[in-house]
């Protein structure tokens, strides 16, 4: 499962949405408008479920006590190397923002956060693209399929 923040473009979340549907990521959870642009997101909108919230806070709160492991996908001072990175079954990815990154009242609640190490300029991937790479290895661990069907909104 996923969770995002709002976005200040709907290109991300389309693209974002496009991944999980290639993936099999069934669920994500978004905060803003929700919107998405069917030519960028193509089938992935048919196959993805998104869950509209005005803030992660109290959705986060209730997955982490239903049992999802809440992970951030960011450039912290504790993030672990996404490429050694051990994901549970049952995670909550966490996106940031493309601009601020993962506000600090999220932060604050997540398990772990795992970082994309960076060898060059400019140090950092965009939202849609560190998803994707956060996925792909989430899904190299459970190449049987994503824990989406025990989650109930």
């Amino acid at each position: 499962m996923l969770a995002c923040p709002a976005f200040r473009s709907r290109v991300n979340l389309s693209n974002i949405v496009r991944t999980c549907g290639c993936f099999g990521i069934r669920r994500v959870i978004a905060c803003g408008s929700g919107r998405l642009d069917d030519r960028i997101a193509r089938d992935g909108a048919d196959s993805v479920t998104i869950e509209v919230h005005r803030s992660l806070p109290p959705v986060l709160d209730r997955l982490k006590r239903d049992g999802w492991q809440l992970v951030g996908l960011e450039q912290a001072t504790h993030s672990e190397n996404l490429f050694t990175f051990p994901f549970v079954s049952r995670t909550v990815l966490v996106i940031g923002n493309e601009r601020l990154g993962i506000e600090p009242d999220v932060l604050a609640r997540l398990d772990r956060v795992a970082e994309i190490p960076m060898a060059g300029m400019p140090h950092s991937l965009n939202a849609a693209t560190s998803t994707a790479v956060a996925i792909y290895e989430y899904c190299r661990q459970f190449p049987d399929g994503a824990a989406v069907s025990e989650y109930t909104p």
